[in-house]
């Protein structure tokens, strides 16, 4: 069971990494853009981050990035990080249709998103195009719109090129400086301690002070963020709704929760632009949550939570629900509850091990989801089979297995789930293969080459498997560790009766194009 370390260095991307900040979609989300687009209704910029060329805003990402996924906080779930996703997708298509997107910055950077077990509210970006949300930010937001305007705030201040415009400023100091001093004050977001190995003194503390916002920045991404979400078929009162969440939090911000306040402080101008447009909205009450949002924020609840006792208050939860079964719009909310507590309790009966109580929990949750819309259902049904997976009991994974996935819908959990449960249950030659059609197309996917390996292992193939585990390394621009494990196979070829020429012409081939970035990367330190 995972547990919190004093120094969590990566993925408590708080304060700093929006002071750093900007943001932008996943890696897998690529869009038309649609034509006969009006002319984008825009003010004029602030500036369009010139001094910093997209290339070197990309590297110095890339440098911060390496250290993110080695943190033991970063979460690649593909539910959620479907769910949001989609989410992305839309709000991408929006600002390119707006102007926003530039084709160059679009291709350049790296849109690549990343979940942290973290329960305090946060979502940020660094350089270069990586954005991250915590955990605690999806438990939170009553809905996909709330979510919405949180990241499309991040997603503008990338295209407005803030953080480019912020590190100009810093012209003077190299790259490593920057780096060093933005993962030390994530660092410092958790362990104050842990952060004066990583920034080099005062003249880095100084810049970190630079590195916020300005106010003419925030209200400019408030301006830009509203539009494109609003043009991406969000609600604005969702715009408006997470605005008045935050502002109550910022009352009683002392613990620091809420992080993203501190990065994004609530000044009078932004709160004042707020109310005016809130003053132009029709006066609507707020939607209930919907069904598959409460299971999104359940897992996200779930999935963050760290120790025994928070973990029982989820299954004690779910244990005293009393269903109200009329159907009726109030009684849509109750159904959300209702689904949601059950959701969470039956991830937290399999985090603690206790696999009959996560088995009886889902059934009742299986039970009450035909209410639901059809969305809902799958998740649950999803949701089973990792059950199925983790408890040992295989039906429910041999039945999902035996239906092929539909690749050309572009979802991620159920091609992943499906490949699990087909190489657990005797198909991991259709497993492999699959995921091979998958990486063509997708070969930064670093889950995707790990369940490949286990596909392979269980296929005896383990050349195959410790090549495709490299990859995943590789994946992560860890690429000392993907040398590493390709030097084991090239030993395993050596100590080989058989080898396979193409698979060992590949390691080979692989081998030196890792070196070669590994020599890269010595260079641009």
């Amino acid at each position: 069971m995972h547990t919190h370390r004093p120094s969590r260095l990566a993925l408590t991307l708080l304060t700093s990494l929006l002071m750093v900040s900007g943001a932008h979609a996943p890696v897998f989300a690529q869009f038309n853009a649609p034509s006969g687009v009006p002319a984008p209704s825009m003010l004029p910029a602030l500036g369009d981050g010139s001094g910093m060329s997209l290339p070197a805003e990309r590297r110095l990402g890339d440098l911060i990035a390496r250290q993110i996924y080695r943190d033991p906080d970063y979460l690649d779930d593909p539910v959620l990080a479907d769910y949001v996703q989609r989410i992305w997708q839309r709000l991408m298509a929006s600002a390119r249709a707006r102007g926003e997107l530039s084709p160059e910055l679009e291709n350049t950077f790296a849109w690549d998103i990343a979940l942290g077990r973290d329960r305090t509210v946060n979502a940020f970006a660094l350089p270069g195009g990586y954005l991250g949300v915590h955990l605690g930010l999806m438990a939170v937001v009553s809905s996909e719109d709330e979510l919405a305007s949180v990241l499309a705030h991040e997603l503008s201040h990338v295209t407005q090129r803030h953080i480019a415009r912020l590190m100009t400023q810093q012209s003077a100091t190299g790259p490593l400086m920057i780096g060093a001093m933005i993962l030390g004050a994530l660092a410092a977001s958790r362990n104050p301690g842990a952060a004066g190995a990583l920034i080099g003194g005062g003249q880095a503390v100084a810049i970190q002070g630079q590195l916020n916002f300005s106010r003419d920045m925030e209200r400019e991404a408030d301006r830009v963020g509203y539009g494109i979400m609003t043009q991406a078929g969000f609600e604005p009162q969702g715009f408006v709704s997470m605005f008045e969440k935050l502002q109550q939090a910022n009352r009683f911000n002392d613990t620091g929760a809420f992080p993203y306040l501190r990065s994004h402080p609530l000044t009078t101008e932004r709160i004042a632009d707020m109310q005016s447009r809130q003053s132009l909205l029709p006066r609507t009450p707020a939607a209930p949550m919907t069904v598959q949002h409460a299971l999104m924020a359940s897992r996200a609840r779930a999935l963050g939570i760290n120790t025994i006792d928070n973990l029982r208050n989820l299954t004690a939860l779910a244990a005293n629900l009393k269903p109200t079964p009329a159907p009726s719009i109030a009684q849509g909310a109750t159904l959300a509850a209702q689904a949601g507590a059950l959701y969470a309790a039956v991830l937290a009966h399999l985090n603690l091990r206790e696999a009959a109580l996560a088995q009886s929990t889902w059934q009742t949750l299986s039970k009450l989801i035909t209410k639901a819309d059809a969305p809902s259902q799958e998740l649950v049904r999803y949701l089973g089979v990792e059950v199925s997976l983790a408890s040992g009991d295989l039906t429910l994974a041999r039945e999902f297995a035996a239906a092929k996935p539909r690749l050309d819908l572009g979802q991620r959990a159920t091609l992943f789930l499906w490949a699990q449960a087909a190489t657990r249950t005797g198909n991991a030659q259709e497993a492999s293969q699959q995921l091979q059609t998958w990486l063509a197309t997708r070969p930064r996917d670093a889950l995707a080459w790990q369940l490949l390996a286990q596909a392979y292992t269980a296929q005896n193939q383990t050349l195959s498997a410790v090549r495709a585990d490299a990859e995943a390394h590789a994946a992560h621009l860890d690429y000392a560790s993907a040398v590493n494990r390709l030097k084991a196979a090239q030993d395993l070829m050596r100590q080989a009766e058989r080898v396979d020429h193409i698979e060992a012409s590949i390691i080979d081939t692989r081998t030196r194009q890792f070196e070669s970035r590994l020599r890269e990367q010595a260079l641009e330190r």
